[in-house]
């Protein structure tokens, strides 16, 4: 349900499970952090996150979020060791992103995302509180306001809203979504692996 590609110094990782929206399960996110691990590993220059189908991820699989999946440490492992890559990151969101999922798009370095994305986040309503370093990353992205728009009010933001908060970075067709990313990595795929490291160190947000 994870599909993981190392070659050349990228990486790429799809969440495959396109039949129930993408969902994370546990096992999901292991794969998921072990992709992660395995491009460190091999000196990736630049890495890709990616969903199948229609929608990035709804989040946690509904029945194992009941068991107790929602609250895990895993989600926010996850989006610590993707902020900590030292290459460059691009989330390529094919679609939709809601709850949980949102720690690994906020962890990226370039978010991308198709015209009919939308992003929501629904702890408020679900009685959870987000992942740790999911509200300053967010705040970071859109500012205090919006991120409480986000997190307290329950909105549901569009693509065209998100580009406008500075939440994504780009909109894409979905057919140009992979080759808009691949693009975006050109420059990073052809240097050296510490000058990559330095120019990212060097933009880091003092609280990311």
């Amino acid at each position: 349900m994870i599909r993981s590609h190392h070659r050349d110094g990228l990486s790429l990782l799809t969440i495959d499970r396109p039949d129930k929206a993408n969902a994370l399960t546990a096992d999901m996110l292991r794969d998921l952090r072990a992709g992660v691990a395995q491009a460190l590993d091999s000196g990736a220059r630049a890495l890709i996150l990616t969903g199948a189908g229609r929608v990035f991820s709804a989040g946690a699989d509904l029945d194992q979020a009941r068991a107790g999946l929602a609250t895990a440490p895993e989600w926010e492992d996850l989006s610590a060791a993707l902020a900590a890559l030292p290459c460059l990151t691009v989330a390529a969101l094919n679609g939709s992103l809601a709850g949980g999922a949102f720690g690994m798009a906020l962890a990226c370095d370039i978010r991308l995302a198709v015209p009919d994305a939308r992003f929501f986040y629904p702890v408020m309503r679900l009685g959870f509180l987000p992942q740790p370093s999911d509200p300053a990353r967010l705040v970071a992205l859109v500012g205090p306001a919006r991120a409480r728009m986000i997190l307290m009010a329950g909105a549901r933001i569009d693509a065209p809203e998100a580009l406008a908060w500075g939440l994504v970075d780009r909109i894409l067709p979905a057919p140009d979504l992979m080759e808009a990313a691949r693009a975006l990595a050109t420059d990073a795929l052809a240097a050296d692996p510490a000058h990559v490291a330095t120019i990212k160190a060097m933009t880091r947000p003092s609280r990311a």
